[in-house]
């Protein structure tokens, strides 16, 4: 029992005893650099358990460094000073570094290592000024990382922050240790040391046992180099610039203009703007691969040899920085005033009338003293100049609008009211009072044209009005179509007397359209009967030709009259009259003669807002009227006249085989029937009179056709009621513009602007980048989206739609900014596409996350980075980029390392020496069989430098 009951008290005090340990508070801890070492151990124990992968997936204590390279945190405290312990790794830890890989860390460059610590103190500075301390940070790191049995490379960062010195330590085992050092030299670079000789014999002296031994013995030295080299396409030093001003200061001096080509000379926008050329330059990286140098003599040779001999090469573009700095001061391009245009339209809601705001003192001036910038008449004077007088279509329009703009409803981007539009965006700054100003002028630029039957440039001729555009686009189509009307009218007056007035050597008809009819009113004494002719002209048509000249013009009375007699006095009467020429072999059928084709008129225009009212109408009379048959019937009766004086004996049958051949059917008789299907028509003279009947449509009683025929006097067309009165449709177009609402103009020049400046970008050539078609597609089809709320007439002030649209210009302004850059890579690269699009792409990755965000200024949490692999068959024309520098250049610098490429120096020379030694029979030979055929880096230094600057950075492994 006593034995039992000892048994059972053991027990319990050995529970005790673990529940102690479980608490216990190991004092052999006592020194807080202690406690510091177990703090970090413990850090790195937990990181070496989590491994990468768990590490990765923990998003908020992780961050992405560069590709395929990130680092955790964690902050330290010792003796009342704050330390931060980071690592670095990656989702891979196999494989050995490569010394010129585009995404590594300086300290993986240096040193060639792969994952690492570094530990630094919380300080402004981030670095260890004091020797000791460093010394004495590192050693426990050390420790820790030794406790942990982990194999990780650590670092302190030490002197002065400019030197980017490092010092380090990596334990590799029970028998070596590797330690790490990196400084600079910032200024005073020995000679020696700026070319290859001379820093290889520094690699050297590292482990030589004197120095005397260098030149005698020959040591295997591994040696690698990457070379890189800067071209500046574009304002790229000042040394180009003063060559320039030099060359060209006699040539200043004679046309007063530098001559200076820009980079978008050729682009669509440039009649708009210049743009800063988003590609500045390229950086051209040139990697030699690694190879075996046992003497300096060799590295001399090296020294000379040309960027051509190298194995890889790598170019890198240097983008503006404006082309991701969205804040408002930065601002170019279309999107800029597209901004102002969305204000502009903002405060349209002020006023009811445009003239309103071109008076300060309307009642809403008090919002628009900030913005009243009015450019001058002059300015104004040249804008309605190329606007209205010069008219040229802009030669980047050849292919057309992009097929994506017709679900946009605005004007057409080379007609009058765009290109309008697109001057706005530049007139003054885009302000209402601006606007307005402008908007008066072109009105009243409208009406002259008018008055003086002057045609209105850049409206194409149509005989029907697009429906698909805006209204004010509508009404400058239907503006220009009456215009022609009525000058048709007026040359129809003199064509179909068949009469010739020459007036100073030139015909009255010619005259009339350039000139304009206020001329010829003003012509008194000048009109000279120079051959004789048959006036063949109706009583009506006279009678309202001098009416109109002497209602308009009472001074031209004289001139009136004269005509009068002139006119009256050759008179003549005539059967056919308005006949515009034979229909092929068709004869009439009650006379033996030829069927004549009358001029008829044109069916009238209308714009969209006609249509609606004639709906309206037809809705507010019912059945009671028919307003579209009313219509037709009015063509009708008008083409039945027409027919009836240029066929004087024509019949109605007659006209149903000209103007409906379906309602006519033909007899075909005994001896037609071996014809072939049409020979009746042509071999109609033969067989006269034509044989056939009407149709059974034709043919009913009471048919509406056949009424019309009998009512329809015989007129032809210029004695005829115009179907469309040019003067009051005309009037009511120009009532229109005149009394246009503010926002009414503003909604329709928001969406010409946005489809113009679109169309505008569409035309730039960019290689056909795939990238970019689609990015243009994907801005017409956001641009319909939002802009359709402004088609209807229902933004009212305060409207969510305004904010929409600045949304929409940030969108626009990606898309340009993409636009420019594609513009650019296509025109530095256009004999190497693979490597503009590969380029694009690539920036295209990197800037796809800000699209869509508001111009806040924010920037992106890297830079650009991204480097493309220059292929064999590419490398002419990157070489070509890199001409040869001139020959004041090349005096005025100092040229002190070699390797030129086309007469460049290198901006930047890195090279890796190594001295390689396998543990097997060596003092660096371990017991373990895994290592003894380890071949393994005794002495590496890396060389980073320029001739005015050099970083060294040597890593030795020692046998401890």
């Amino acid at each position: 029992m006593a034995s039992s009951a000892k048994v059972e008290s053991n027990g319990e005090d050995e529970a005790l005893e673990d529940e102690e340990v479980e608490h216990f508070d190991d004092f052999t801890i006592a020194s807080t650099w202690e406690r510091f070492i177990s703090e970090i151990e413990a850090v790195c124990r937990q990181w070496m358990a989590d491994g990468p992968n768990n590490l990765l997936k923990k998003g908020s204590t992780q961050l992405e460094i560069s590709t395929n390279l990130y680092k955790v945190k964690s902050d330290l405290k010792c003796d009342n000073k704050n330390y931060s312990m980071e690592y670095y790794f990656g989702n891979s830890n196999h494989g050995k570094v490569v010394d010129w890989e585009l995404s590594l860390h300086e300290i993986q460059l240096c040193f060639g290592v792969q994952e690492f610590l570094v530990i630094a103190p919380q300080s402004i500075s981030g670095v260890i000024l004091d020797s000791p301390e460093a010394s004495k940070l590192l050693s426990a790191v050390a420790i820790a990382l030794t406790n942990c049995s982990s194999f990780w490379p650590a670092f302190v960062p030490v002197h002065d922050p400019s030197r980017k010195a490092y010092i380090g330590i990596q334990n590799m085992g029970t028998t070596f240790t590797r330690r790490f050092e990196a400084d600079r030299v910032g200024t005073q670079v020995p000679i020696k040391l700026m070319h290859l000789e001379g820093l290889y014999e520094l690699f050297v002296s590292k482990f030589a046992y004197s120095s005397a031994d260098i030149p005698t013995n020959f040591f295997k030295v591994h040696f690698t180099m990457k070379l890189t080299f800067r071209i500046l396409l574009s304002d790229d030093d000042d040394i180009r610039r003063a060559d320039a001003d030099t060359i060209e200061s006699v040539q200043e001096n004679a046309i007063g203009t530098h001559g200076k080509v820009q980079w978008d000379d050729d682009c669509p926008w440039t009649e708009w703007y210049s743009l800063e050329d988003p590609v500045k330059g390229f950086e051209l990286i040139a990697s030699w691969s690694e190879k075996m140098v046992e003497s300096s003599l060799e590295m001399a040779e090296l020294e000379n040899s040309s960027p051509h001999e190298a194995k890889k090469w790598i170019l890198f573009p240097i983008l503006s920085p404006n082309i991701t700095d969205n804040t408002i001061g930065n601002r170019v391009g279309f999107s800029s005033q597209l901004y102002l245009l969305i204000d502009a339209l903002d405060m349209s809601f002020q006023a009811q009338f445009m003239e309103d705001f071109v008076s300060v003192e309307n009642p809403g001036s008090d919002n628009l003293k900030s913005s009243t910038v009015v450019p001058p008449p002059t300015v104004i004077d040249r804008v309605l100049k190329e606007l209205f007088h010069e008219g040229k279509k802009s030669p980047y329009f050849a292919k057309g609008e992009h097929r994506n703009s017709q679900a946009i409803k605005a004007a057409p981007v080379d007609s009058l009211f765009a290109q309008f539009c697109l001057h706005v965006l530049w007139f003054g700054n885009c302000n209402i009072r601006a606007i307005a100003t402008l908007w008066v002028e072109f009105v009243r630029e409208v009406r002259w044209c008018w008055e003086e039957v002057q045609p209105l440039p850049r409206i194409p001729v149509s005989s029907s009005i697009d429906l698909s555009t805006c209204l004010i686009n509508q009404k400058l189509q239907m503006a220009k179509g009456v215009g022609i009307v009525w000058r048709s009218w007026i040359q129809g007056c003199i064509s179909s007397a068949n009469f010739s007035i020459i007036i100073n050597g030139r015909p009255l008809d010619k005259i009339i359209p350039s000139r304009g009819i206020s001329w010829l009113y003003a012509s008194r004494g000048s009109i000279n009967l120079l051959r004789s002719f048959r006036i063949v002209l109706g009583a009506r048509i006279l009678n309202l030709l001098v009416m109109r000249m002497m209602v308009q013009f009472p001074r031209t009375f004289p001139l009136c009259r004269c005509l009068v007699k002139i006119l009256m006095g050759n008179l003549t009467d005539s059967m056919r009259r308005g006949s515009a020429g034979i229909v092929g072999n068709m004869m009439l059928l009650n006379s033996y003669q030829s069927m004549h084709a009358p001029f008829t008129q044109d069916v009238p225009l209308m714009t969209e807002d006609m249509h609606e009212e004639r709906l309206q109408a037809v809705e507010a009379f019912g059945d009671s009227f028919d307003f579209s048959a009313q219509l037709e019937k009015d063509i009708l009766s008008s083409d039945m006249s027409a027919f009836k004086a240029a066929n004087p004996d024509g019949v109605f049958e007659d006209f149903i085989r000209w103007h409906s051949p379906g309602d006519w059917e033909e007899d075909s008789g005994p001896e037609d029937e071996d014809l072939p299907h049409g020979s009746a028509t042509e071999t109609s003279k033969n067989n006269w009179p034509p044989r056939g009947h009407l149709s059974k449509r034709m043919s009913e009683h009471g048919n509406l056709w056949r009424q019309l025929w009998n009512d329809a006097p015989a007129l032809p067309v210029s004695e005829q009621k115009s179907l469309l009165d040019p003067n009051r449709e005309g009037e009511k177009i120009l009532h229109y513009l005149e009394t246009l609402r503010p926002h009414q103009l503003l909604e329709q020049m928001v969406c010409t602007a946005f489809n113009a400046a679109a169309d505008t970008l569409s035309q730039t050539s960019y290689g056909g980048l795939k990238l970019m078609k689609t990015k243009m597609e994907q801005l017409y089809c956001t641009m319909a989206s939002v802009l359709k709320f402004l088609q209807g007439n229902r933004l009212s002030a305060e409207s969510e739609v305004i904010d929409d649209l600045r949304r929409l210009c940030v969108v626009f302004e990606h898309v340009e900014k993409l636009m420019a850059l594609a513009a650019s890579l296509y025109r530095k690269l256009s004999q190497a596409p693979r490597l503009s699009e590969m380029i694009f792409k690539d920036y295209y990755d990197f800037y796809l996350p800000r699209m869509g965000t508001g111009s806040s200024g924010s920037k992106f949490g890297t830079e650009f980075n991204k480097k493309q692999l220059v292929r064999n068959h590419e490398r002419g024309v990157i070489s070509s980029m890199f001409t040869p520098p001139t020959a004041s250049q090349s005096w005025r610098k100092v040229l002190s390392m070699g390797n030129l490429f086309n007469g460049h120096e290198p901006i930047l020379r890195e090279i890796v020496f190594s001295l390689r030694d396998r543990v097997n029979g060596n003092h660096y030979a371990d017991s373990t069989p895994t290592a003894r055929e380890e071949e393994i880096d005794t002495h590496r230094m890396y060389i980073n430098g320029t001739s005015n600057d050099l970083r060294v950075a040597l890593s030795v492994t020692s046998c401890d």
